[in-house]
């Protein structure tokens, strides 16, 4: 049994098996989720887990290079926007519409149970050397 991080056995798997350029989508509750990705699904309840909660988590275990969000999160969500910043000092803004285009093409998807508006961003896993 792990001793630390995260102790979601599916959650954990698919983060092994993640390589350098693949795309993992952190999303909210409300997000639509494409086909084709593999989906973990962590919702529980309306902001269980929040947003920021599996955002942190993550970033606990990956090597990230770059990440995308909506532009929406500016005015919408003041929590996330913050979050996303501080994270992530290079931040790529698109449309929501392009988000979800994008998210078409990510490895992984991961929904938390976040009930705030464009709580979403799209990881691009980098390498630890």
């Amino acid at each position: 049994m792990k001793r630390a991080g995260i102790l979601n056995r599916h959650l954990s798997g698919a983060l092994a098996e993640l390589g350098h350029g693949d795309g993992v989508l952190v999303c909210d509750a409300g997000m639509p989720i494409p086909d084709g990705p593999r989906v973990v699904d962590l919702a529980f309840r309306a902001g269980v887990p929040s947003f920021a909660e599996v955002v942190e988590g993550l970033l606990a275990e990956l090597v990230v290079e770059g990440a995308t969000a909506a532009s929406e999160v500016r005015e919408a969500n003041a929590a996330a926007s913050d979050l996303l910043d501080g994270h992530f000092p290079e931040l790529r803004l698109v449309s929501h519409e392009k988000l979800k285009e994008l998210s078409s093409g990510a490895r992984l998807v991961v929904r938390t149970g976040e009930a705030r508006p464009y709580a979403n961003v799209l990881l691009r896993c980098g390498v630890f050397f």
